[in-house]
């Protein structure tokens, strides 16, 4: 038995004392079945117990702090948010019992009805709770540091550019990225800090019959630029919607906050933000393929990357950074969609899940 099973059992065994000094007397006959792994070290079971069920949470504390998931899931709940109860917690372990939040992501509902009256619906929800989490005073929250910027942006250039693709970089164009990643903090900086869920998007978003939407994976959350988590929902790593209808959700969230700033300020804030974010994403899906062996985050880089020519082709000063993307950089993404779809053309031929 390895690891992974050893903890998983552990965490069953905790789950049902857990329940039962809770009062629930039938805990022993918690049935648990696999959610998900997530793009962390966290993994999620389901654990049903009659009519009730729960989400148990496995999360090595040698790789992830689970008394920040603790303490910003109470500071959202006090703030009218709704994400899952904390109903009991093994920091030393790693181990949490929440309540379940149920199966249904804003991404599913893209994936099956595309862009709709119900997305509509749903995303107007997910505005009005991006306004309510704008608005949480979280002193205790730490900043979204410059240095923190520049070393998600950094991402980009290590594991994107040179170990994924394998280009090297020449003095010239480190000097680029560099003038680029201070560029993108100056326009971060220029902006209101706010409370930030900083994975604010379609797979982190639960469709609720009340008080929707749910959020989840909060555990990361900043003091940081106010269109942060605006660019995370609508410039979204995993859907696309048309940037005609990206850029007036843009104002009219612009408007429902209340800024004292131009709209054209405000959109060029939320492009530039969005370009710093998907540096970071492009290199992140590269570390989970390389590091990680999760490489299916790599069908996710094209997307990221046109993003990244969208933002480039919108902004002059950002011209030569595009023009390098094109020629330097798109030739290496090719081949490796390319290598992508052939890997997935053979499993499909030989009958194995991709």
């Amino acid at each position: 038995m390895n690891n992974k099973d050893d903890r998983q059992l552990d965490l069953q065994r905790w789950a049902k004392a857990s329940l039962t000094a809770s009062g629930k007397t039938d805990a022993d006959s918690l049935l648990v079945e696999t959610v998900n792994d997530d793009a962390s070290f966290r993994r999620y079971f389901r654990g049903h117990l009659g009519r009730q069920s729960y989400i148990l949470v496995d999360a090595p504390p040698e790789y992830e702090d689970s008394a920040s998931f603790i303490a910003i899931a109470q500071l959202l709940k006090e703030n009218g948010i709704n994400v899952p109860i904390v109903h009991a917690a093994d920091l030393e372990r790693g181990f949490m019992l929440l309540s379940d939040l149920g199966d249904d992501l804003y991404f599913d509902v893209l994936q099956l009805d595309g862009f709709g009256e119900r997305v509509v619906d749903l995303y107007a929800d997910a505005f009005a709770a991006l306004v309510e989490l704008s608005q949480i005073p979280a002193p205790s929250v730490p900043a979204y540091s410059s240095s923190k910027l520049i070393e998600e942006m950094g991402l980009f250039r290590d594991w994107f550019v040179e170990k994924q693709l394998k280009i090297e970089l020449s003095p010239a164009e480190n000097d680029m990225l560099d003038a680029l990643f201070e560029r993108l903090v100056a326009s971060a900086e220029q902006q209101p800090q706010v409370f930030v869920h900083r994975d604010y998007h379609c797979r982190n978003l639960m469709v609720e019959a009340s008080h929707n939407p749910g959020v989840i994976d909060f555990q990361d959350a900043v003091i940081g630029p106010i269109t942060y988590d605006l660019v995370s929902l609508l410039k979204d790593c995993y859907w696309r919607f048309p940037r005609e209808q990206v850029e007036s959700w843009v104002e009219s969230h612009r408007l429902a906050l209340g800024l004292a700033v131009d709209g054209a300020i405000f959109l060029r804030w939320f492009d530039l933000m969005g370009m710093q974010r998907h540096l970071k994403c492009a290199g992140i899906f590269c570390r989970l393929n390389i590091r990680d062996g999760k490489s299916g985050y790599l069908d996710d880089i094209p997307l990221v990357f046109d993003y990244l020519l969208e933002v480039s082709d919108s902004y002059q000063e950002l011209e030569s950074f595009g023009t390098w993307l094109r020629q330097k950089v798109q030739p290496q993404l090719n081949l490796l969609v390319q290598q992508r779809q052939g890997i997935e053309g053979q499993d499909n031929k030989e009958g194995r899940a991709v």
